[in-house]
């Protein structure tokens, strides 16, 4: 056995609380411990050292106070908000930057016309743990991160992103997404780099991703296959993710893995029963809680050499049917960069 190493470990953590890292507390205020700009609605606080921000988080609000012009950063997370009224952002329409509304109860069918498919300047949207059925987009074509987990999306009609060509980040996971809801979700889009629609019901990985894509995570979804050539398609792709899914080996055409880009791949838990090809330039490869019964050199290194050998650095096999007496003997001539083995 090879343990995975600690450090290993630690950064395993950190990537995965990065996924739900809302990301808007670098723009809290030194302190929040002084007087509040006397422009500011009653309900909330504008402290004077960021005038531009609105605090109206765990308030125990019920509605969406009026937005007073100058505000850029409105925060409203963590309150009982059911609805979003007319005229509340009239005042900053076009100025308006992000909008927190995590943690409320907020549905499609009390989003006034007007509101914040009238925002043509935000940046941000973050939406998450609320009751939408639908996604709800500004106007702005300056959006470049929106964030709806945790919500009851069942749809998400073609052509809503189509105009988003700053939209770098989407993460939509813990919904009630199919792949025919989001099948035409993200055509369009020119520089999103991270996609993250994991926890939903998609059969296959997103079609119409486009090419800029860096990160794609579809875990925990009913994934059975992979399109031919799909990660052909996105010569950028650095990190994927489909673990927790129903991938047996019939679903996995030869070669689809087999693109240089890749430097992450995790396949765990799913139910394949031999090793998937690799390019050599993958570096961290996730195979845990499978059905794999053979260790096929082959799908790590097709030639051995001097300059032909695999890059990969750790590897997980435990909770499969292979141990460390299935490697072949010139393991090390192929795999001479592994620092990490796990088969228990």
């Amino acid at each position: 056995m090879y343990p995975l190493r600690v450090t290993l470990l630690a950064a395993l953590v950190g990537l995965v609380l990065c996924q739900y890292d809302y990301g808007y507390d670098d723009y809290q205020p030194a302190s929040q411990q002084v007087p509040s700009s006397p422009k500011c609605n009653p309900e909330c606080d504008c402290p004077y050292n960021f005038p531009t921000a609105m605090y109206c988080d765990s308030r125990k609000l019920t509605f969406v106070p009026t937005v007073p012009t100058g505000i850029k950063y409105l925060y409203l997370q963590n309150n009982l908000i059911e609805e979003i009224k007319l005229g509340v952002f009239d005042n900053v329409t076009a100025d308006l930057r992000w909008l927190v509304l995590d943690n409320n109860q907020i549905t499609n069918a009390k989003i006034a016309k007007g509101t914040i498919d009238k925002l043509s300047g935000l940046e941000k949207l973050f939406f998450s743990n609320n009751k939408l059925t639908e996604p709800v987009i500004p106007s702005s074509k300056a959006l470049d991160e929106l964030k709806m987990m945790h919500n009851q999306l069942k749809k998400f009609p073609s052509g809503l992103l189509s105009d988003k060509e700053n939209l770098t980040a989407v993460n939509l996971q813990f919904n009630e997404l199919t792949s025919d809801a989001i099948g035409g979700a993200f055509k369009g889009l020119k520089k999103l780099l991270s996609l993250d629609v994991s926890h939903n019901k998609l059969k296959k990985l997103p079609a119409g991703v486009p090419s800029s894509l860096e990160i794609l995570y579809a875990d925990y979804n009913e994934i059975d296959s992979i399109g031919a050539g799909y990660l052909n398609k996105l010569p950028a792709l650095q990190y994927l993710r489909i673990s927790h899914n129903k991938l047996a080996d019939g679903g996995i055409p030869a070669g689809v893995f087999n693109v240089s880009t890749l430097i992450e791949l995790d396949l765990s838990f799913n139910k394949l029963q031999s090793i998937p090809e690799i390019n050599e330039q993958l570096e961290q490869y996730y195979l845990q809680a499978n059905e794999i019964n053979k260790f096929d050199l082959t799908s790590f290194c097709k030639f051995m050499g001097p300059v032909n050998y695999s890059r990969l650095k750790h590897l997980r096999l435990d909770a499969n049917n292979v141990t460390a007496s299935n490697m072949p003997s010139d393991t090390a001539n192929c795999l001479r960069q592994a620092s990490d083995i796990m088969f228990e």
